[in-house]
């Protein structure tokens, strides 16, 4: 398999942008890291994370069934350490040395932050794990979930959330809204969805996002003087607002706020295009931010790596864009 080494003697101070994006939770399907241990070093360093953590990382990410992985405090740690094991995998160069900016989607905002330098790999792994294990705990008050709306107007999305007493908690672009809160407000949802729109339970254990998650507010905040933090070495998008954050503990502090606030996916997006963003690679487990990409960012090029046979055309991204860059030198010149 190659890696960026591949390229970077192509690269310079390149005009053209590449987004690099972490899915959420929900993203995961058993078995799907089975192919990135074939890799060297990849099972010793997933098993490192996974003592960060206290789980069998390995074990989840390969035999583990879809109940087991679905469970709030295994998923979460999980989809952190596929991101950066998968990015491990793929940038033998540093990332502040390439034309790219970084988002996350809910708890990919971790691994996003974890590879722009704000945390570092084990602290990372630290605070998934507190916040799985509270969101979890704040989850089992009272019986709680999420469902995808795709599809309809967009008021008439919010009104319908509204008036089942559910929330969005988030906004995805691309025609996607999740609504989340209790069952029965969900089951109301259904019952009554927004014309032209399809309701569809997803596989998560709790109304994440939401005032159902405050709880896991307080235990983030007592972690939060135990990490070191750094500043960016990249742009990084908060799921605030979308825009970059400005330091080190603006990223922290988004990253402790957004468990009981909406994720807005969509302004993440708009950020993207804005900045002239030309490709997405969706790290693994991917294709969830690839879908929403082909649909709320038209004409950018994009590539779910999935497994290692993925990486070669994620990699082309950045052959692609340097040699565009090297057109735009020659005519401008």
């Amino acid at each position: 398999m190659r890696t960026l080494r591949s390229h970077a003697p192509r690269f310079g101070k390149l005009g053209h942008v590449l987004a690099i994006v972490c899915p959420g939770q929900g993203s995961q399907t058993p078995g799907f890291l089975a192919p990135w241990l074939d890799l060297p070093a990849v099972a010793d360093r997933l098993g490192a994370l996974g003592e960060a953590v206290g789980l069998d990382l390995v074990a989840h990410g390969t035999t583990s069934d879809e109940e087991t992985i679905k469970d709030t405090a295994v998923a979460q740690p999980l989809i952190v350490a596929a991101g950066l094991v998968t990015a491990e995998s793929m940038f033998d160069a540093a990332l502040s040395d390439l034309p790219v900016v970084l988002a996350g989607h809910s708890v990919g905002e971790i691994t996003a932050s974890a590879l722009a330098g704000v945390l570092s790999a084990e602290d990372a792994m630290r605070f998934v794990g507190v916040r799985a294990r509270a969101m979890a705990r704040a989850a089992a008050v009272t019986p709680t979930g999420m469902s995808a709306v795709v599809g309809g107007d967009r008021d008439e999305v919010l009104a319908a959330i509204a008036a089942a007493g559910a929330e969005p908690a988030n906004v995805n672009g691309g025609g996607q809204i999740v609504a989340a809160g209790t069952f029965e407000q969900l089951k109301a949802l259904a019952e009554n969805p927004p014309a032209k729109a399809r309701v569809i339970p997803l596989k998560v254990a709790g109304a994440f996002h939401t005032q159902h998650m405050a709880p896991a507010v307080a235990d983030l905040e007592a972690l939060r003087p135990e990490l070191t933090v750094g500043d960016p070495t990249v742009p990084l998008l908060s799921n605030h607002d979308g825009a970059p954050v400005a330091s080190g503990e603006a990223a922290v502090a988004s990253l402790i706020a957004q468990v009981s606030r909406p994720v807005r996916w969509d302004l993440c997006m708009e950020t993207l295009v804005s900045q002239g963003v030309t490709g997405v690679i969706e790290l693994a487990p991917a294709g969830t931010l690839v879908g929403l990409a082909k649909r709320g960012m038209p004409g950018v090029k994009t590539v779910a790596v999935k497994t290692p046979a993925d990486v070669d055309a994620a990699l082309e991204l950045f052959a692609a864009d340097a040699e565009g860059d090297a057109e735009t030198t020659k005519e401008t010149v």
